[in-house]
């Protein structure tokens, strides 16, 4: 009896800490500046995570070196639950091959969820002569090594979809980095370069406007937001699909059930259908995936994207 008491005062013991969770703010660390899809995504699930796991919540912004330094002090944290990391594939799956990072991507986070993904889109100024992913095409073969393709920095999404887009293609273009993406939209729209893989969220409301056309899109299914632009895969262009995605992750060892609770209320807060709506017109599908499920899209994701940047040689700025 003594034996059994022992027992079950030690496994109430272990558990007092994941029931008085959260017992001190919680902060949602974003490894970018605010303003961008990343910051979009934490600041809508702030309130909802407040609401139904109690406590505070709060949206910190820790940008730098491509969102490592974020997901690095992340890393770091104790795993109580109470720092968790909003980030999209960079930190991730990206920055890991191009810099030396604090962290080890697949080791020291702990996957929650992957909340959104969003497809990019090949767009180019209205005035261009291209109408259409053929007309690139001929163009790229043409005159190989001449079109510029503009990029918010050297290893970003939109920049490596370029890439990838060349190499399944067997043609090459001129790669543009810029410093973020304002400028990339500035310069597109003064047609000062020639086109861009721009994410479909950034795009929208100058596809909208009529400054943009799109001609293709990285998603396996044409968007319901741009359906009469076709895939990359329909088109003939196999492999190159690409998707943007923003997840929630905590350092390595998080408490089983804490994750648990995070991840269910982080699927009730997009599941709102107001949030829901808000988050679908802005051209984003909503993932919410188990742990596991991260954990492994995140291992395949870390594998193809290495190929890539040692196969054409990328490197950091």
């Amino acid at each position: 009896m003594t034996r059994r008491l022992f027992a079950l005062a030690a496994a109430l013991t272990l558990s007092l800490p994941a029931l008085a969770w959260p017992d001190k703010p919680v902060s949602l660390v974003v490894p970018f500046p605010p303003g961008g899809s990343t910051d979009l995504i934490a600041r809508t699930l702030q309130p909802k995570l407040q609401e139904q796991l109690g406590g505070t919540w709060v949206v910190e912004n820790k940008a730098g070196a491509t969102g490592t330094i974020g997901a690095g002090g992340v890393a770091r944290a104790a795993a109580d639950g109470h720092t968790l990391l909003v980030a999209s594939l960079g930190p991730f799956v990206i920055a890991p091959h191009l810099i030396k990072t604090s962290y080890d991507a697949l080791k020291d986070l702990d996957p929650i969820t992957v909340v959104v993904q969003a497809p990019n889109v090949l767009v180019v100024p209205a005035g261009s002569p291209h109408k259409n992913l053929a007309d690139v095409m001929a163009h790229l073969k043409a005159n190989p090594g001449k079109m510029t393709f503009a990029s918010s920095g050297n290893g970003s999404s939109d920049h490596l979809t370029a890439e990838l887009f060349w190499q399944q293609t067997a043609t090459s273009g001129v790669h543009v980095p810029y410093k973020g993406g304002g400028p990339v939209m500035q310069d597109l729209l003064g047609a000062q370069v020639d086109s861009s893989f721009m994410n479909i969220n950034t795009a929208m409301p100058q596809l909208k406007a009529g400054k943009l056309r799109a001609l293709a899109i990285t998603s396996a299914r044409r968007s319901p937001l741009l359906p009469d632009v076709p895939t990359l895969e329909e088109s003939g262009i196999k492999d190159a699909n690409v998707q943007s995605w923003q997840a929630v992750a905590g350092p390595r060892g998080l408490p089983a059930d804490v994750k648990a609770r995070i991840r269910s209320a982080i699927v009730a807060a997009v599941a709102d259908p107001a949030i829901r709506t808000r988050l679908l017109d802005l051209g984003f599908e909503i993932v919410t995936n188990t742990p596991e499920q991260f954990a492994a899209f995140q291992a395949t994701e870390f594998a193809r994207w290495q190929r890539l940047i040692s196969s054409r040689n990328i490197k950091a700025d």
